[in-house]
């Protein structure tokens, strides 16, 4: 009896509803927030997630308004800025991480978080097998890696694949071939800025991809090298 009553209620207040115009738009409103939730649950990004999420605020806005139910008027009223908060957040962060796969990121704002370093000619800023504990941009001089047989100049960060290492080991010895200025950045820091700031994260991860690829191909040459001489 009580289901009933229940259905039948809900009956005459959907009767009463679709007899007005504002009912209609109200129910209307309902059903295209429904369909936009809906429709939400099979989007499997971020930003249309939450423009869908927008939508169906503004439609359950629109029903709490004129049906009218206040819960559902003031449950959507403060969840319309959060999700266009959200919205406007991703979108800015797509912005600066496309920015960051298109464009170096420049040192410039990477020097405060630095300390100055001078080494002499000679000296070994670190040896094969040490523990990673720095990042480095040489400003001035010139260093080798020895076990590569290449030089870095000024302007090139160095020092980045350790750190993605499992072990976090240095995989070549960096030494100077004259007097060198170094700034030097700790692990920490560079962690922080790497989950902070996808700007620096693409930038490192474009650096230790051009490095994997640069070895790569070093390898590929020396073994071109010795299958192109002849049996002894």
């Amino acid at each position: 009896m009580f289901a009933t009553e229940i259905v039948q209620r809900a009956v005459l207040t959907l009767v009463n509803t679709l007899s007005t115009p504002s009912g209609l738009v109200a129910l209307g409103s309902a059903g295209v927030a429904s369909a936009l939730i809906l429709a939400g649950t099979f989007v499997k990004t971020m930003i249309p997630l939450r423009w869908l999420a927008v939508g169906s605020n503004l439609g359950f806005m629109v029903y709490g308004a004129l049906f009218p139910s206040l819960p559902m008027l003031v449950l959507h009223t403060l969840l319309l800025p959060i999700n266009l908060y959200r919205v406007f957040e991703m979108a800015r962060l797509t912005r600066r991480v496309n920015a960051a796969a298109t464009h170096d990121a420049s040192d410039v704002w990477l020097r405060p978080y630095m300390r100055r370093r001078q080494l002499s000619a000679g000296q070994v800023l670190f040896r094969k097998g040490d523990l990673a504990d720095h990042l480095y941009l040489l400003t001035e001089g010139r260093i080798e890696l020895v076990e590569l047989g290449s030089e870095l100049g000024p302007g090139r960060i160095f020092g980045e694949i350790a750190f993605f290492a499992p072990d976090q080991r240095r995989t070549v010895t960096a030494r100077c071939l004259e007097p060198c200025q170094l700034l030097s950045i700790d692990e920490s820091t560079v962690r922080q800025l790497y989950f902070q700031n996808p700007e620096f994260g693409f930038h490192l991860m474009a650096l230790v991809a051009g490095r994997l690829t640069a070895d790569v191909r070093r390898l590929e040459s020396r073994l071109s090298e010795v299958a192109s001489q002849p049996p002894r």
